[in-house]
């Protein structure tokens, strides 16, 4: 190991940098690692017009003013793409092609990638005419022709940016005309733009040309008529896929690859959070990203304190020592534990408070177990007393 820290955060967006600054006013010892640019996805809007109390700004603006308040607090943040991640244990293991880290909790705020159709022509024309992302490759089609696919509100407000830079911006709708999937002033902004155009009820069927795009392939849904179309360039805005292959399979997903966590962002492992966009989540925002990044900083460094007084006052300890678990749900399982006749020093421990204690000796209390006691050496358990 080559070093070891309190929280590690992987991801550099709003999520993982909210989670940062949380974590650095908490005097926590912080981390945060990206694998390219800080701030994310978030860094590539031009524009952004819905953050609470800031009525324009721009995504680098905003980001860059994120990463300056958690460097404020202590915070380092490195360029270091994380490879793999092992998470049995107290102290968690992350591996970077040069280094491994050491952690006692870890924030996944790794957010999402552009999904990729797949059609013919897409992979091979990437970098030569195929494009993800308007701000970094709008500028490269000065007076031409792009298409744009999708209509959801990154693909309208990215297209407009576009219209900047190109001669004209033709949208891929997969609906019935005048139907967009994107929030209304966007569809009303781009209905006026006189550089867009829309063709409805399609789908792109193919990417055209040989070391540069030269047109593309339009398939109509309703009568499956293909029509060649000339353009100068394809940018792809259809969906987002999380950043979670690279995780151990033990982290709870869902079939698509987004993970599960509670109200707190505590992911089915102990000492793991998830914040953002990787998150099974109902609106992806940097607002709600922020959100998220402060609740789970914030369960960590209670998960932290409760590991720190953990090893203290169990592992550390001379002599064994009695836990007795009880729930403020149960009456009467508080008494349980006071009235105990034990040899040894008792720990009274709140299962609602310290979760992971009660799941480190697989603890379940219910009606008719309200309460229970174990004796432990050394961080085993030698014998359960109730």
């Amino acid at each position: 190991m080559d070093a070891m820290y309190d929280l590690i955060i992987i991801g550099a967006g709003p999520a993982g940098l909210a989670a940062g600054i949380y974590g650095g006013r908490a005097h926590l010892k912080t981390l945060i690692l990206e694998k390219t640019t800080v701030g994310g996805r978030a860094y590539t809007t031009r524009e952004i017009v819905n953050y609470p109390g800031i009525p324009s700004t721009s995504g680098p603006d905003l980001t860059e003013k994120m990463a300056e308040h958690a460097r404020g607090f202590g915070v380092e943040i490195k360029r270091e793409p994380v490879k793999s991640m092992e998470v049995s244990g107290d102290t968690k293991l992350i591996n970077t092609r040069r280094h491994q880290y050491g952690a006692k909790a870890v924030i996944i705020a790794t957010g999402t990638s552009a999904r990729i159709l797949g059609i013919p022509g897409e992979r091979e024309l990437t970098g030569q005419g195929v494009a993800y992302c308007a701000t970094c490759d709008a500028e490269f089609f000065q007076d031409q022709h792009v298409v744009v696919v999708g209509s959801g509100d990154q693909a309208i407000e990215e297209g407009m940016y576009i219209t900047k830079f190109a001669s004209r911006v033709t949208v891929i709708v997969l609906h019935d005309e005048g139907i967009l999937d994107c929030n209304k002033e966007a569809a009303e902004k781009a209905f006026a733009n006189p550089k867009m155009d829309f063709i409805w009820n399609s789908v792109l069927a193919e990417v055209c040309g040989e070391e540069q795009v030269t047109g593309v392939k339009i398939k109509n849904i309703k009568t499956d008529e293909i029509t060649d179309y000339s353009c100068d360039g394809v940018f792809f805005f259809v969906g987002m896929i999380p950043e979670t292959k690279w995780l151990p399979e033990c982290l709870d997903k869902d079939s698509r690859g987004w993970l599960h966590v509670n109200d707190r962002m505590e992911t089915n492992i102990p000492g793991i959070y998830a914040a953002g966009d990787v998150r099974d989540k109902y609106l992806r925002q940097v607002s709600t990203a922020i959100s998220d990044g402060a609740v789970a900083a914030t369960a960590a460094e209670r998960y932290i304190e409760d590991l720190d007084y953990f090893r203290e006052q169990v592992l550390e300890a001379k002599e064994p020592v009695v836990l007795g678990f009880w729930s403020p749900e149960y009456p009467g399982s508080i008494d349980a534990i006071g009235n105990l006749a034990a040899p040894y020093r008792v720990i009274e421990v709140d299962v609602t408070r310290k979760k992971a204690w009660a799941d480190r000796y697989q603890i379940s209390l219910n009606e008719k177990t309200p309460a229970a006691a174990v004796l432990v050496k050394q961080g085993q358990a030698v014998e359960r007393l109730l």
